[in-house]
């Protein structure tokens, strides 16, 4: 395999990293206000379902807050300590593959929080940033030994060793490899640990080819264009089978909603036939593959003529090793500008935030006789509004 990783050392990264945190602009609903808790009756949305779901943590953007919480019978409810407060804007949110540890991007660098009894989260590495790079995009490998992020007007993707014991950075080398482009979107990590991909707006899609266990991770990388002239790649994932990569992009398609969802053969990048599949709105911001590997939902920033978003779903079937794609013919409403999706750990909950608010939170139990089916199951504000609810990550 051959490395287009490098070494560099801490201080210049934090030079760099330094330098952009004045010229990042990035929309803030712009409330201090103070803390309120959930509402205890469901929110309104659809009413509880009297079941309970795991933690889950919320980046509250516009109040700098981390807020943490669960569903118990139904209700949402604040994990004891919740809401964290942050020293700075936070942009990104990452959670090791045991539970025991969460990152969060901020204008000052990257956090490390223990996560303790009840998802309660403790402030480690004596409340000082484990680096100081600007994250707006972060993931950690199955194997808990690598931080992968990756930052605005910079064309790279970051690999940060991390003691899986501890969640601290095994050394104070980052290892970098260049990318063909400064429009960092998202990156996802392939389920088997073989590749990264990144989006990166115009420019497409970056596959890197990662190994968890080399000291230097990253290998070659590829180009995966966007399928139409004025399209932007936001969003990827891959299924949990590592069958079939999943690229949301804009004018995908045709028609008042563009936005696509590209389907590729995760082996050989051959796109499915029939892809991209309409995503039924305009700026695909997040791509969520269920476990079992039979649904994938794709959530839309915006719909045209709505002036909220929506998630879209596909069941996908396989005759050997050719899929295809069914769209479920039903979408879910969410709030302004859904932006990142997650399911609790009893898989009970898909949950959505949402960056606009109205509400900040949905959360929906899947349907017992309409295969895919998401239904309303409560809503809720995520802080005192408005508090720009921008990302997502449930305990495994």
């Amino acid at each position: 395999m051959r490395s287009a990783g490098k070494e560099r050392g801490s201080a210049m990264t934090m030079s760099k990293w330094t330098r952009l945190l004045l010229a990042v602009v990035l929309p803030l609903a712009g409330c201090k206000g103070f803390w309120d808790a959930p509402p205890s009756s469901g929110g309104g949305g659809g009413g509880g379902t009297g079941a309970s779901g795991g933690v889950f943590y919320v980046l509250n953007q516009a109040t700098t807050q981390i807020a943490a919480f669960s569903i118990v019978n139904g209700q949402l409810t604040a994990v004891s300590g919740s809401p964290y407060a942050l020293a700075s804007i936070p942009y990104s949110i990452a959670i090791a593959p045991n539970g025991g540890f969460l990152y969060v991007g901020t204008a000052q660098g990257i956090y490390l929080y223990a996560i303790g009894s009840g998802g309660a989260l403790t402030l480690a590495n004596n409340a000082s940033v484990i680096s100081s790079d600007l994250a707006t995009t972060m993931q950690v490998d199955s194997t808990g030994s690598w931080l992968l992020e990756a930052g605005p007007n910079f064309a790279e993707l970051l690999a940060i060793a991390i003691n899986p014991s501890t969640g601290i950075p095994a050394s104070g080398i980052e290892l970098n490899t260049i990318l063909p482009a400064v429009t960092i979107q998202q990156i996802a990590i392939s389920p088997d640990n073989t590749h990264v991909y990144v989006t990166m707006g115009t420019s497409g899609t970056q596959e890197v080819v990662f190994a968890a266990g080399n000291s230097v991770p990253f290998g070659t990388s590829v180009n995966i264009p966007v399928k139409q002239i004025g399209g932007a790649a936001l969003s990827a994932a891959v299924d949990p089978q590592n069958r079939l990569l999943y690229i949301g992009e804009t004018a995908a398609t045709s028609g008042s909603n563009a936005g696509g969802l590209r389907v590729l053969d995760y082996n050989t990048l051959i796109e499915l036939s029939g892809s991209p599949f309409a995503s039924g709105g305009l700026a695909p911001y997040s791509i969520l593959p269920m476990s079992s590997g039979n649904i994938v939902y794709i959530a839309n920033r915006n719909v045209s003529g709505s002036s909220t978003g929506n998630i879209a779903g596909y069941s996908i079937s396989s005759s050997g090793t050719t899929y295809s794609l069914t769209p479920l013919g039903n979408t879910a409403s969410t709030g302004t500008a859904p932006v990142e999706m997650a399911v609790e750990s009893t898989g009970t909950y898909l949950l959505v935030v949402n960056s606009g608010g109205g509400p900040d939170l949905n959360a929906y139990t899947f349907d017992s006789t309409i295969i895919g089916k998401l239904d309303s199951a409560l809503t809720s504000s995520t802080g005192t509004d408005p508090v720009q609810a921008s990302a997502i990550a449930a305990l495994p």
